[in-house]
């Protein structure tokens, strides 16, 4: 979220209490009630906005996350093509040659003993 909207949405917060405060005030509350009602109005909107972000926080829907998902998946997509058409463009004895090594790689013992 950026500052802006960060911004905005604190402008946000502050009209709707006072078009709430309003809103009470016209229904004839007193002031004091009128100002007490829509106090308890945005922060029943603000738990339930809080208890939304931490369902997406748990749930791991949050947008970075979403974003994240998504980038990886198109970046696999890309290099798995890209590798497989560099592969493709060797020729029989390179493939074999490279299939070989790499198989003769996963073979080994990663982990060398001192």
């Amino acid at each position: 979220m950026t500052r802006l909207k960060v911004i905005l949405l604190g402008l946000l917060v502050l009209v709707l209490g006072g078009v709430g405060y309003g809103a009470f005030s016209a229904a004839g509350f007193q002031d004091a009630s009128a100002g007490i009602a829509a106090e308890a109005v945005l922060i029943v909107i603000v738990i339930i906005w809080t208890g939304s972000y931490l369902f997406r926080v748990v749930t791991g829907k949050m947008t970075f996350m979403e974003q994240r998902r998504r980038y990886r998946q198109a970046y696999d997509e890309v290099t798995d093509a890209e590798l497989l058409a560099r592969f493709d463009a060797l020729s029989p004895e390179q493939q074999q040659s490279l299939l070989a090594e790499v198989a003769g790689d996963s073979d080994q013992d990663p982990s060398p003993e001192p």
